[in-house]
């Protein structure tokens, strides 16, 4: 029945021009700390529309500096969500900061900002936001209480490039905003991640920190702070720069997969829910992830889906259910429900910007099979 070559969860797009703008770095002594970085920042903040973007080595990288440039340090707490990919909260771990997890709203998977006040207290000194799969929070809502509270606001915008609501640019509803590009985001540089804010004390400081605390101003081999190798090199700079003239198009084919699979699973209405638009939001979608009706097939479906050669996972396992957030806090389960019941119902299916609507009915017709 399942004939076709495997077919992997994600898959970066490369093209000839992404190649070559590789290759033309490596005939050049600058691998790194050269012309490239600069120029990738500058086109990303074009994008964005922020005044600075800051590349460093990852996604998570970028938290952990903004975290860093916020003087956020240890016994402080940070206000977040527990579903989300887990660097959303390490980054306060690794200041000994708290992270303070609020549920989510069941149909963005979005921090619910409902939530939010009951968790203030006097050691809160920010609300961290994560636009989950490519879905924005309320950020209106989240930035209302931020100020009421003196509160600094955090966009993880990691998974969700390019979104937008009524014209504004995900990254830039916060102080600061992230994103990254893995390879299975929607444009990559292999491994990286960028701060994009409008504030010069973070950029700076963001500067600074990812090489090692030397400041732009500082001779070489001058460290007049404590810093990092959270350098992102010309090579995936190159390749980010490349791969940004063609984010529209990825995104624009991203969103005719998803219309693929809602045509292809819809016979299944009675078994699994599938990722609705979101209200006067533009989603640049991250990832495919249909939700189960029934939570104890999950594994089951899974093993099936891999015995077909699809790739799938179950995204995202809550964080304070992690074995060390465990350990750490004493987490136990049914602390946040939303969170906790859409994690136990959740497959991400194969997605990624070359995927075919053959395969999108291949792996509709495997999931159908595992359901039945």
């Amino acid at each position: 029945m399942f004939a076709l070559k495997p077919i992997p969860l994600s898959s970066p797009s490369i093209a000839e021009e992404d190649i070559a703008a590789v290759v033309s770095v490596l005939r050049t002594p600058r691998l790194s700390l050269g012309p490239c970085v600069p120029e990738f920042e500058r086109a990303i903040a074009a994008y964005i529309g922020a005044k600075h973007a800051v590349a460093v080595n990852s996604g998570t990288s970028a938290l952990h500096l903004i975290i860093r440039a916020l003087k956020i340090s240890e016994g402080d707490e940070v206000i977040t969500t527990p579903y989300s990919f887990v660097s959303s909260a390490n980054c306060m771990l690794f200041e000994r900061a708290i992270p303070r997890f609020v549920d989510i709203l069941p149909d963005t998977f979005c921090i619910d900002p409902s939530k939010i006040e009951a968790a203030i207290t006097p050691k809160t000194k920010a609300i961290l936001g994560v636009d989950v799969f490519g879905y924005l929070a309320d950020w209106d809502r989240l930035r209302a209480i931020a100020k009421k509270h003196g509160l600094a606001l955090i966009e993880d915008s990691c998974e969700a490039l390019g979104s937008k609501r009524n014209g504004t640019m995900a990254g830039t509803f916060g102080d600061c905003g992230t994103f990254a590009f893995y390879p299975n985001k929607q444009m990559t540089t292999g491994e990286g991640g960028i701060i994009v804010t409008d504030r010069d004390d973070i950029a700076a400081s963001a500067r600074a920190q990812r090489n090692q605390g030397r400041d732009p101003e500082a001779t070489w081999l001058e460290h007049r702070e404590l810093g990092f190798n959270y350098r992102l090199s010309d090579i995936n700079c190159a390749l980010g720069t490349s791969q940004l003239k063609r984010l529209p198009e990825f995104i624009s084919k991203r969103a005719q997969i998803v219309s693929w699979y809602a045509e292809a699973l819809a016979p299944l209405r009675e078994h699994l829910q599938t990722p609705a638009a979101q209200k006067g939001v533009d989603v640049s979608w991250f990832v495919y992830v249909v939700r189960l009706q029934d939570a104890s097939r999950r594994e089951d479906v899974m093993q099936r889906l891999r015995d077909a050669d699809i790739g799938c996972a179950n995204y995202f396992p809550c964080i304070h259910l992690q074995p060390f957030y465990r350990a750490m806090f004493g987490f136990t389960g049914g602390e946040f429900p939303v969170a906790e019941d859409v994690s136990a119902r959740s497959i991400a299916l194969p997605f990624f910007t070359g995927l075919t609507q053959e395969q999108v009915k291949h792996v509709a017709a495997a999931l159908t099979h595992a359901l039945h």
